[in-house]
């Protein structure tokens, strides 16, 4: 390909008279995944596989894999094994501690706004490590080597947590703006997640 704009982007070129650009179909595919990962975890135990699929969904688009909803399906269908559910289990449970933790310290405990804080702080630092868990291509198979992996890249990459923590306050956001938006918003948390996890490498071997 010759000049213009995209000439470096290697495919990102559109022919003469295409309207939309293989940067606006992976933006639709992202949005049909994350339709598809708001639906599979509805029954909540099933969140972490669904959101790991995803990341995993999108990741395969840097090797011309399709994120298709079908291809999410399939490789969804693959998962749910006992470890999964387990995983979904603990992050019920976790968020349900953390639910009652905080209803504590609103019933006026003596040093309540200390134990609100420092509930605070531990859900985030688990709720970074959980995501990055799920955008981390090890949670296919191994999520207890995914978690080892993401506890240990959310102390090295603080701006990548930060990135994370970032992305999930976004989802929230819109899920509590408009009650639609929350079918749509896994998945651009998965891609921020995938984003995050794929960079991490390419700044490793930059040196940063």
């Amino acid at each position: 390909m010759s000049g213009g704009r995209g000439s470096g982007g290697g495919g990102q070129v559109r022919e003469a008279g295409e309207i939309f650009g293989p940067r606006m179909t992976l933006f639709a595919d992202m949005l049909s995944v994350g339709v598809c990962t708001a639906l599979a975890s509805l029954p909540v135990v099933t969140l972490p596989a669904a959101l790991s699929t995803a990341c995993a969904v999108l990741r395969g688009t840097r090797e011309d894999r399709p994120a298709t909803a079908g291809r999410y399906w399939a490789a969804l269908r693959r998962r749910l094994r006992p470890g999964d559910l387990a995983a979904g289990a603990l992050t019920l449970v976790g968020v349900l501690l953390l639910w009652a933790d905080l209803a504590l310290a609103r019933a006026g405990l003596p040093g309540a706004p200390l134990f609100a804080v420092v509930a605070a702080a531990i859900g985030g630092y688990a709720a970074v490590v959980g995501l990055r868990a799920c955008g981390r291509p090890e949670s296919l198979t191994d999520w207890r080597t995914a978690v080892t992996g993401a506890a240990r890249d959310s102390v090295r990459d603080a701006g990548g947590s930060g990135l994370v923590l970032l992305a999930l306050a976004a989802a929230v956001l819109c899920a509590w703006m408009l009650l639609p938006l929350a079918f749509l918003a896994p998945g651009p948390l998965a891609m921020a997640l995938t984003a995050v996890d794929v960079r991490m490498p390419a700044r490793e071997a930059s040196g940063a």
